[in-house]
């Protein structure tokens, strides 16, 4: 019996460069795209490891919990980290990096989170790139969630490490990746004698057999199943365009933030302000005495598939998080979600215009 899952040609080398060409054209990137065979902490750890070693001075910027993984990966290669968090109710300033800079000169490596889906939360990257261009830094970005939500550049930015995943905003498969790598990446790379070699998280492996190489002969078998759907989810946004996938994405959520005050069960933004907040998600705050974790439990009652949960770990008591990514960035979506909500909390919602953001 056939299948079409199961019985497909091979993917060709061929074909597997013209998508990694699709990834380069999404970022308008002239860098090296490699595309990995993984969920995106493929990408993001494997980078940390081959650009971060003993002598590597970092500064760790955490706005949710993947800046605090990236420190903790950071402090394992046996780099010198300085954290600089701030409340996850707000983005980073470039100020407070220059200040971090100021007071630790040494500074040779950032990382940063754009948006952490996880808080709501997105940060203003191409004011802290031109911060970390006066460094002289190498630049890395964590861009899972925000990309085709809101702009991703590592040109422009002068990112050198730009990680992406599709399965949030692109629409796509969550079982491959991609990075864009600098020049000045690859040489950082090449000059750490920690960086992995032959091992699954080694980029400079796939740089050697696969990018020097002409890209005519794949290391090792793909995975054909999410190539080709990273592929299809490259060419709908294509199609479609970029600026109106991330216009659904900021409709979505003004749409949410303005729809939840409406609401009258007290309900806030958990981002303060809407400059800070991520088209890609939207964080809610719950009143006192509300615990969000049972009103997303009641919530989902009756439709368990809205793209609605509570906060991780403590937040799980304080917070509502609403998806609305890739597909679920649309009018009815929110409309769902806000039914839910104020059902839960027991009020009746007023509808909000999906673009507008008002009632």
């Amino acid at each position: 019996m056939s299948h079409p899952f199961l019985d497909l040609p091979p993917l060709s080398a061929e074909r597997f460069a013209a998508i990694e060409d699709a990834v380069a054209r999404l970022l308008g990137t002239r860098q090296d795209v490699l595309i990995t065979q993984g969920e995106a902490l493929l990408p993001l750890e494997g980078a940390i490891r081959a650009a971060a070693g003993p002598g590597t001075v970092a500064l760790n910027v955490i706005t949710g919990p993947y800046g605090q993984t990236f420190g903790n990966w950071l402090r394992d290669c046996g780099a010198t980290v300085y954290d600089l968090s701030v409340p996850f109710h707000m983005a980073v300033t470039a100020e407070q990096i220059r200040e971090a800079f100021a007071e630790h000169p040494q500074i040779d490596f950032v990382s940063l989170v754009h948006a952490e889906a996880a808080t709501g939360n997105t940060n203003p990257v191409a004011e802290i790139a031109e911060a970390v261009r006066e460094q002289g830094a190498l630049f890395y970005l964590d861009a899972v969630a925000s990309v085709g939500a809101e702009p991703v550049l590592p040109d422009a930015w002068g990112v050198d490490l730009c990680v992406i995943g599709a399965q949030k905003a692109m629409g796509g498969p969550a079982g491959v990746s991609a990075i864009s790598v600098s020049e000045r990446a690859w040489a950082r790379m090449a000059a750490n004698p920690n960086a992995p070699r032959r091992s699954y998280l080694s980029l400079l492996d796939w740089k050697e057999r696969w990018t020097d190489a002409g890209r005519a002969v794949l290391p090792h078998a793909p995975a054909q199943l999410e190539m080709l759907a990273l592929e299809a989810c490259l060419e709908r946004i294509e199609s479609v365009g970029l600026d109106v996938v991330m216009d659904r994405h900021r409709s979505a959520a003004l749409a949410t933030r303005a729809g939840a005050v409406s609401l009258g069960g007290g309900l806030e933004p958990y981002v303060s302000e809407a400059s800070d907040a991520a088209p890609v998600a939207t964080t809610l705050r719950v009143p006192p005495g509300v615990v969000a974790s049972e009103v997303v439990a009641r919530a989902l009652t009756d439709d368990p598939t809205l793209p609605i949960a509570a906060g991780g770990g403590a937040l799980a008591k304080e917070m509502i998080r609403v998806n609305h990514y890739g597909p679920d960035a649309s009018a009815e979506t929110v409309d769902r979600c806000l039914t839910a909500l104020g059902t839960a909390l027991g009020v009746q919602r007023q509808r909000v215009s999906f673009g507008s953001g008002r009632p």
